[in-house]
């Protein structure tokens, strides 16, 4: 393996996110170990003005902590991926107004509206992988050696997309379920986060904790009895917590991550779901007014740093995540970091290739996932049933053909019809025309 780069160039795709700063925060922190001398932050034309507000609040930041980073912005996604030692990837094709969509629509029709499950998971891919695919093709041109760190959503598809579908070898899919799964038991269990490890296995936003230690001891059936409590639990700020059935829990014997909610209370969620649409407006109406607020305080020239308000997005802590993830490979940390990566026989009875999430080591080399070996036979079925939704929905994408995209989107456990598949399919479809031109 080549020798470490000693000064880093970081490409940050979708750089006028409201994440940024955080990831600028990130880097900050950790500048004596991780020699960042460059980040490009790069946009579509869409973006520019919020890229402006974050990259000059970027600017600000850097001034403030001394650091001798340079923060170049650019529409020039080209320019930007040059020679980069990193490339991270934390776009939304369609903005917030797709999201709205993949969220309202559904629920016409009864079914789950959510930005990475069900019917709004399913379109976001559809949206997403054709503009990944030609990211990576630039990534193989201008700086083939570069990691790939992408926490665009949903992130376990567009990683299993770029493993079986492009040349590129050394990427990493980031979600921020597993940290806030770990702050969440460090919470009930009343210790320092650092003190909290988790054996996590499954899929994005489909995973499970199969133990959880504090110490080293593991205290996973201590945790599942507080989580037994309805008024415990480990949540998210866009999932609404709505505790778990006692005997359910205890059967099930591991953690679920919050998205779970989704799969085992699916027709409160909907319930749930339609309700906040028709009071306060789904997610991303709320999350619209969320980032309005946010870009305003942007815009303080006196701000010069990561505003907590940040927090209450879903998102927060994705971009931490993905500089303790970038510091790991570049100082070869070898510590364990729960992440998306090739299988590679770590869960039995998924192929070897495919993106799992699951606890790795973190390698100069890039994540080695840790073996777990067959997955409890009571998860077993739901991680399979979505692992074969992912790859029909990534064919669909790919190939643009409409049948590949009906059998996807009917063969999702929350959909449940053919029927109903095909109804909301040729709604959405007309309704994100302009971002699928596969489809045409």
């Amino acid at each position: 393996m080549a020798q470490q780069p000693d000064s880093i160039k970081i490409a940050v795709i979708g750089g006028g996110s409201s994440y940024t700063p955080e990831l600028i925060e990130g880097f900050i922190k950790r500048h004596q170990e991780l020699p960042v001398r460059e980040i490009w932050l790069v946009d579509v034309e869409e973006g520019r003005k919020k890229l402006e507000i974050v990259g000059q609040l970027a600017k600000r930041m850097v001034e403030k902590a001394g650091v001798p980073i340079q923060i170049e912005l650019t529409l020039d996604r080209k320019k930007a991926l040059m020679n980069a030692d990193f490339v991270t990837t934390q776009f939304r094709v369609g903005l917030l107004d797709a999201r709205a969509k993949d969220e309202r629509i559904p629920l016409k029709y009864g079914v789950l509206g959510q930005e990475t499950n069900g019917p709004g998971g399913f379109f976001k891919a559809l949206r997403t992988i054709p503009v990944i695919m030609e990211i990576c093709r630039e990534i193989e041109e201008l700086c083939p050696n570069a990691w790939l760190i992408n926490f665009t959503n949903p992130a376990g598809m567009i990683t299993e997309a770029v493993l079986r579908y492009s040349k590129i070898k050394k990427v990493v899919g980031l979600c921020n379920v597993p940290i806030g799964m770990e702050m969440g038991a460090a919470q009930l269990m009343n210790v320092d986060h650092s003190r909290v490890r988790i054996d996590f296995a499954g899929l994005n936003h489909l995973v499970y904790g199969l133990d959880v230690y504090v110490d080293g001891v593991s205290v996973k059936e201590d945790l599942l009895k507080k989580l037994t409590d309805k008024e415990q639990s480990i949540t998210m700020k866009n999932i609404h917590a709505m505790g778990w059935e006692p005997e359910f829990l205890q059967a099930l014997n591991v953690l679920p991550c919050p998205y779970h909610n989704y799969y085992y209370k699916t027709r409160e969620m909907v319930e749930e779901e339609v309700k906040a649409a028709s009071e306060g407006g789904t997610r991303a109406e709320v999350v619209k007014k969320l980032e309005e607020e946010l870009f305003l305080l942007y815009q303080n020239p006196d701000l010069a740093e990561k505003p907590p308000q940040l927090e209450k997005r879903g998102g927060a802590y994705y971009s931490d995540a993905a500089c303790r993830l970038i510091h790991s490979i570049y100082t070869d940390k070898r510590d364990i970091q729960p992440v998306n990566t090739r299988n590679n026989r770590a869960i039995a009875g998924i192929p070897s290739e495919s993106a799992v999430e699951v606890s790795c080591m973190i390698t100069k080399d890039g994540p080695k996932p840790l073996a777990v070996g067959e997955l409890p036979v009571s998860v077993r079925g739901l991680v399979q049933s979505i692992k074969s939704f992912e790859r029909v929905t990534i064919e669909a994408a790919l190939t643009g053909d409409y049948n590949t995209a009906l059998l996807a989107l009917t063969i999702n456990p929350l959909v449940g019809s053919d029927r109903i598949a095909k109804k909301i399919l040729d709604e959405m479809l007309e309704a994100h025309r302009t971002y699928l031109p596969q489809f045409q």
